[in-house]
Formats: C-alpha cells, sequence, structure tokens
C-alpha cells in the first residue's frame, strides 16, 4: 500500500508482531552498582544516544557502541573476535548472523527492541508521475517501471549494508512469488526482472548514512536521482529535517518488505552479571513510554505488542520470507554482484613515490590489491573481490602520472582475469617523488566514457605523503569547478599522507576518506568496494 508521508508529519511507533508480551508498567529500579555493557552495533544506532542515556540513570547500565558494518560486525562475531572484547551486539537484524554456525553458536539471549521496513522513497512529484500515489504498488509494478527508465534510485550495497540486502531480498522474493524462503533455483528464475530492476540504480554506497548524504547533495543537482531505498525510519527523518528541495513519498510494496527487527543480542560467553545488566537495560526499553519514546524520537515501530500506534504511520506491511541457509545468501550476493547490477570502471590512482619503500608500505599496497583478486577467502574478503563485468585501471604514479592500464574482470570466467591483474600488481616497482593531483585529474581522463556504458564510476587514491610535484590543491579546486558531479574520489591515508589535504579532495568531489595509517591498507581497499 502506497503511503505519503510529508515532511512536518508527526513520526510514532507502530504495533507489530515481534512478542505477545505486554509492556512493562515501569522501568526497574537501578542497582546499587553500574555496568558497562559493551556493544558491537550498527552505525544507524547512533541516534539512540539520548534514550540509552537516559536508561543508565534509570537501570545504572551504561551502553558503550562501537559501531561497525552489517557484513563486518558478522565477521567479528564469526570468528571470535568478538569474545571478551564485547558483551553484546546489536545490528539491525540477527537472520544472517544465524545462518552462520560459528557464529550462531555465539549468540545468546536476544530481545526485539523495535523496527522499521525497508522502503521505497520516491520524490513526490516522481511519485505523482507514475501514477503511485494512493494506489496499491507492487515489486513487479515497481521493477517494470525501472527497467522502461521511468524512474531512478539509490540503494546501498547488499554485500554491505542491511538496507541493500533487505531491498534485494524483498524484490527477488516478491518477483519469485511462491511464498517460500529463496534458494538458488528461485533467483536464477527472477535473474531477468531482477536485472531490469537494478538498470534503474544510480548511486551505490557502502552505509546508508553517506548514501542519504549523496542522494540529497544529487537532488539540488542537474540530474537529481528519483528515489532512495532506506529504512521507513530514515525516510521520515529525511522528510522532517527540510534538507530536501521536495519531499519523499514512501512507497510500501503491496506484496512485502523485509524489516529490521534490532534484537538485542546479549553473547553466549557473558558472563552472569552482564546477563542480568542485559536483562535489566532491555526490560527498561520494552516499557511502554520508552517504545513510544524510541517511536516519536526515531520513527522505528515499537517491537511490544499492546503499544499503540500513532498516527502518521500506515499498517504493517506484509513481512516476505527471509533467504533460511547461507548457501543461498551467498547464491543472491554473488548473483547480484557479478549479474545483476551495473558494472564498474574504477581507477586506483597509487602512490609509488620513493617514501613507499621503507617500512615494507609497498608490500601491504600488493597485499592489500591482491586480496581484491579473489585470494582473500574471508566473509568480508569474498564479496569485496573484483566482479565480473568490472573495468580496473591501474594508474601508477610517483614524479608524475603513470601509464593507465586496463583489465576487464571476464563475465564467463573472471578468476584467470583477476590472475593476470594480481601478476601485474607484483610488477609494481616504487621511485621518485608524489604528484598526487595530476594524477587524479589524469585519473578523469581515464575514465574516458565509462558513464555513457552505464557504469558506476569511481577513483581510488592511496598516498603515504604530501604531493611535492605537479599542480597543488588550488589547481585541483579550479579543475573540478566545471566538473562537478564528475566521479567520486576517495582518498586512503597511508604513511605520512597529509589528511586535511586528502579530505578536502574527498568532500569536493563527493566521496569519503578512509584513514589506514594504522597499518590496515587491507580494510580500507575492501570497505570502499561498497562505494563502486
Amino acid at each position: 500500500m502506497i503511503r505519503r508521508v510529508l515532511a512536518g508529519v508527526a513520526t510514532a511507533a507502530l504495533l507489530t508482531a515481534c512478542t505477545s508480551a505486554p509492556p512493562e508498567k515501569k522501568p526497574p529500579a537501578p542497582p546499587a552498582e553500574k555496568v558497562t555493557l559493551r556493544v558491537l552495533a550498527g552505525s544507524e544506532l547512533a541516534d539512540l544516544k539520548p534514550i540509552l542515556d537516559a536508561a543508565a540513570k534509570a537501570t545504572g547500565v551504561i551502553v558503550k557502541m562501537d559501531f561497525t558494518g552489517s557484513l563486518e560486525g558478522a565477521e567479528t562475531v564469526a570468528t571470535g573476535r568478538a569474545d571478551g572484547k564485547y558483551d553484546a551486539v546489536w545490528f539491525s537484524a540477527n537472520r544472517y548472523l544465524e545462518t552462520i554456525p560459528e557464529a550462531k553458536k555465539r549468540l545468546g539471549a536476544a530481545t526485539r527492541i523495535m523496527g522499521s521496513p525497508v522502503v521505497l522513497g520516491l520524490r513526490a512529484s516522481t511519485a505523482e508521475r507514475l501514477g503511485w500515489t494512493g494506489k496499491p504498488v507492487t515489486w513487479k509494478d515497481i521493477a517494470a517501471a525501472a527497467e522502461a527508465g521511468r524512474f531512478t534510485f539509490a540503494m546501498t550495497d547488499p554485500a554491505d549494508s542491511n538496507t541493500g540486502f533487505s531491498a534485494l531480498v524483498a524484490v527477488a522474493a516478491a518477483l519469485d512469488g511462491s511464498g517460500r524462503a529463496l534458494d538458488a533455483a528461485a533467483i536464477n528464475k527472477v535473474a531477468a526482472p531482477l536485472t531490469g530492476f537494478f538498470k534503474a540504480q544510480k548511486m551505490t554506497a557502502g552505509s546508508s548514512g553517506w548514501l542519504t548524504d549523496a542522494y540529497v547533495k544529487r537532488m539540488s543537482g542537474p540530474e537529481p536521482i528519483d528515489g532512495l531505498i532506506n529504512y521507513e525510519a530514515s525516510l521520515i527523518a529525511l522528510n522532517n529535517t527540510n534538507r530536501l528541495n521536495e519531499p519523499l513519498t514512501l512507497i510500501y510494496p503491496s506484496d512485502g518488505v523485509v524489516s529490521a527487527d534490532y534484537p538485542l543480542t546479549v553473547l553466549a560467553g557473558a558472563p552472569a552479571g552482564i546477563r542480568d545488566a542485559h536483562q535489566r537495560l532491555t526490560d527498561y526499553l520494552r516499557t511502554e513510554q520508552v517504545q513510544k519514546q524510541i517511536g516519536t524520537e526515531t520513527a522505528r515501530r515499537p517491537a511490544v505488542a499492546g503499544v499503540p500506534r500513532p498516527a502518521g504511520l500506515p499498517e504493517s506491511p506484509v513481512e516476505l520470507n527471509f533467504p533460511e541457509t547461507r548457501a543461498s545468501i551467498d547464491a543472491l550476493l554473488s548473483a547480484y554482484l557479478d549479474k545483476l547490477r551495473r558494472p564498474s570502471r574504477t581507477v586506483y590512482v597509487l602512490d609509488l613515490s620513493g617514501s613507499m619503500g621503507k617500512n615494507g608500505r609497498i608490500t601491504q599496497l600488493k597485499a592489500a590489491l591482491t586480496g581484491l583478486t579473489g585470494v582473500n577467502r574471508t566473509l568480508t574478503g569474498s564479496y569485496c573481490r573484483f566482479r565480473s563485468r568490472e573495468e580496473v585501471v591501474i594508474l601508477p604514479f610517483s614524479d608524475k602520472p603513470g601509464r593507465p592500464q586496463t583489465y576487464t574482470i571476464d563475465a564467463r570466467n573472471p578468476q584467470p582475469s583477476r590472475d593476470r591483474l594480481r601478476g601485474e600488481i607484483e610488477k609494481l616497482q616504487v621511485r621518485g617523488n608524489t604528484a598526487v593531483y595530476d594524477s587524479v585529474i589524469a585519473a578523469y581522463g581515464a575514465l574516458g566514457a565509462a558513464a555513457d556504458q552505464d557504469r558506476f564510476t569511481s577513483i581510488v587514491v592511496m598516498t603515504d605523503g604530501e604531493s611535492n610535484r605537479g599542480r597543488d590543491l588550488a589547481a585541483f579546486k579550479r579543475f573540478i569547478a566545471p566538473n562537478d558531479g564528475a566521479a567520486a574520489v576517495f582518498p586512503i591515508l597511508f604513511g605520512e599522507a597529509q589528511e586535511a589535504q586528502m579530505r578536502e579532495l574527498g568532500t569536493l568531489t563527493g566521496g569519503e576518506t578512509w584513514d589506514a595509517r594504522g597499518g590496515d591498507l587491507t580494510k580500507a581497499f575492501c570497505q570502499i568496494r561498497g562505494y563502486q
């Protein structure tokens, strides 16, 4: 069912069937001593700070959250790296974690706190033009309109972010129409309409927050994107910020959605005192008063039956089945990355100046790039490899930009293509000085007409020092000014890289900066993949 949610509409919680337990009438009394609960959490939960601060006063449980991405968090739990470092995890859902035996055995008691379906927000004018205002719309309708080029949308990378993966599951399950959880056969069956759907995806990202900011910036440009796939709560919050030049109409596909249910989950190895603190905190968060407060302040739906649904939000949409096995999830993600989505063309601008010969830096760079060629078999590494149909451009530089070399990952048999690229990476050698800005400008030339080829385009620049040859930052600003809207640059800080300059480079082009000065270059290169 379609609902139009305009800026200024009061947001609040909505009754869901997470539990049949009635809400608590009053919060528990605080204990004599305070307890700190160390939580590995999804980054979108940062907006709960005021509620958690109040919870600490009421219960004595102080929540200390470290934020991470969905897939990286799952790997941290599955490998045991969360054991002893964290007491609990709090992601948008545990469904993916529970398909990984090594992760599932480390999960203890889980209590649902709130919910938010992943839906499509469309510019009000676009929804009107499509005739979708006030009428039921299915995923099949949406996919057909997308394939016909009637609207465009932005969505996060399903391998990095729960919003993108939830949308991928929802549209695939709805197009399958069997009512069963997705398996490899069902994915193959709906590959054609899914490919049509993703023809309309014009922006990707590894983070919902970053994608939202980029979408807002693009909305005021010459080629605005029509839609944004995100949590219902995030779209409502965006409408209420007055950052948009027109409000978003929220489209709730009548054939169903996949929702986040935010289970606060204590780890199985946590001591009794921590388990008691987890119970006190969740009891408090599930009281009627706090459930209403969560709805009012964050626009998420309550998890407790009996909490009234305030006006302004539609009834709970139909919930679609989630894939039941890790194999099905892998098949869906692999299909998206290698077949369904638009391919990408990325220029890697690599600093090979003399300083890269110090302290094994060139060895670290080669190892990080090699990890993208299919040799990194970790949970995160398996999804950040170079993808089928992708064009990878290597542009080394020192005193001046080197000659860009383009490698295309074969669609039918990708691994030999990756192997050849790995061989070329091993040949990289250090020498000379550092011409950062000349090299980034050369990278724009190397992108060529990739945008006309219907590809995602981006530039990654890795440097361990300050630019001391060729054009400076001011000259680059003059170059980029008339090219506003060109491909984003994603700088990676390494060694003695100049942070302020590189962050400004990222900001000027609509990119993001990664800090690998602590030495984890592999992680930086892998995380950027969600934006390519």
